[in-house]
């Protein structure tokens, strides 16, 4: 039986996955389980519902006051935070920074992490995780453009 709530939300071409998340006050509603830490609101991953294959990618509103309640590593990873609303604090390695809506944070396998949400509005924020050193090429470097002139539908 698929999930219509995610399945209804995704459209397919040959070349693509488009999936609808639903605006970001919405996010707060979805959830996932994470053995050890079992129900976590506000959090939904992309993997599967995109099919990617190089990375994951979550989606995540935190609560007022809330915060990732244990410390983590990862061995192979690398993780990029996007905060795209709020406020709070990240801890990497015992070291303290404030982040908040446009605050981009890198943090490389190996690094000590925790995060909170410490205002009063919810902090919405985009994690990217993606095997370290294994980006080959970026931007144009990668791309093969036509000879092709842009033209919309009307």
């Amino acid at each position: 039986m698929s999930d219509c709530k995610t399945e209804c939300n995704i459209k397919k071409g040959i070349h693509f996955t488009a999936y609808e998340s639903g605006a970001q006050h919405d996010w707060p509603a979805q959830s996932v389980e994470i053995p050890g830490l079992g129900q976590i609101p506000g959090k939904h991953f992309l993997k599967e519902a995109l099919g990617l294959t190089g990375c994951e990618i979550s989606i995540n509103s935190m609560a007022p006051g809330a915060g990732m309640p244990i410390y983590h590593q990862h061995q192979q990873n690398e993780e990029v935070y996007v905060f795209i609303q709020g406020k709070g604090q990240m801890q990497v390695d015992g070291e303290v920074i404030e982040v908040k809506e446009g605050t981009i944070v890198r943090i490389a396998p190996g690094g000590e992490r925790i995060w909170r949400n410490n205002s009063n509005e919810p902090m919405r924020y985009l994690v990217i995780q993606v095997r370290e050193n294994s980006l080959n090429q970026y931007g144009l470097g990668d791309a093969k453009v036509p000879e092709k002139a842009v033209v919309w539908p009307s």
